[in-house]
């Protein structure tokens, strides 16, 4: 299994592609003894949370997550100790051990519609992605309090560097991962998960998209709409052209042939944190039928 920000060799071999919520789905259904993983750290553990019976491998397990990372679980826990009352919503871009102190995990897929099955007036606390909660806030009209995380990915993207791109394709659609800062978000014309900005370039009429997530998704939108033109939008250093995750790239062809040959890399996960850990994940699976 693959996510969309790998290496494009990796992807092309996959088994299955697809972003943080396809992948989750895919593993709870899969008959496959052992599951290798090509993501990162908290993708693992949630395919073991949700398979614990069955094998799964990283082909590195240095590849981790900023955000994951940014979300300290001893930190977390207290912070939601702070505030009884409220529901808490987690990110699934998180480690075992912060999910298993959630009453539900969402994706940027299915963020908007699980805040929306709670009552307008629910307490909730939605962490750690600040700036996907501040969005789901804004489209949504609730006041969820928010832990303050960020993904550096998604933090780093240029205003100045995408305004010049807008003055250079005026007719190019803007798209961008709602974990992106609020500046960029409102200068894009779509707003969605990977997999939402992947459907809608493959099915939009236009022709000509600035992209600004991690630009491994640009593999995927070529391969379904190679007659269309694909700029990943820039992150603030100047001496880089597009914007790529350093934990997610640790994946190689050359890791991933070793992990399959001797079966390394294992993901393991605590019994007794798996064991609350899997119920908010279980949860969002159900509602995201």
């Amino acid at each position: 299994m693959a996510h969309y920000y790998q290496n494009s060799d990796i992807q092309d071999i996959a088994d299955v592609i697809g972003d943080s919520l396809a992948l989750a789905q895919k593993a709870a259904k899969t008959q496959a003894d052992i599951i290798v993983l090509c993501g990162v750290h908290f993708m693992g553990e949630t395919a073991k949370i949700l398979c614990p019976d069955k094998k799964v491998l990283v082909p590195d397990l240095n590849a981790g997550c900023s955000l994951a990372d940014s979300c300290p679980a001893d930190e977390f826990e207290a912070f939601v100790k702070q505030h009884p009352g409220y529901t808490v919503i987690s990110y699934v871009n998180t480690y075992a051990a912060v999910k298993a102190c959630t009453d539900v995990v969402v994706t940027s897929t299915n963020a908007k519609n699980i805040v929306e099955t709670f009552d307008k007036d629910e307490k909730i606390i939605f962490g750690p992605d600040k700036n996907l909660g501040n969005y789901i806030n804004s489209i949504t009209g609730r006041n969820m309090l928010l832990w303050n995380g960020a993904c550096h990915v998604h933090e780093q993207f240029s205003v100045e560097k995408l305004l010049q791109l807008k003055k250079e394709y005026p007719k190019a659609k803007v798209l961008a991962h709602p974990e992106c800062k609020s500046v960029i978000l409102k200068l894009a014309d779509v707003v969605g998960s990977t997999q939402a900005l992947l459907n809608f370039a493959t099915q939009s009429e236009s022709d000509v998209f600035l992209v600004a997530t991690e630009s491994g998704i640009l593999h995927e939108m070529r391969k379904k709409s190679p007659s269309k033109t694909f700029i990943p939008v820039p992150p603030n250093d100047s001496t880089c052209a597009c914007n790529e995750c350093n934990f997610m790239r640790l994946n190689t062809l050359e890791k991933l042939y070793d992990c399959l040959k001797n079966e390394s890399n294992e993901i393991h996960v605590d019994e007794e944190i798996s064991k609350k850990a899997v119920k908010p994940i279980l949860r969002m699976l159900e509602l995201s039928k």
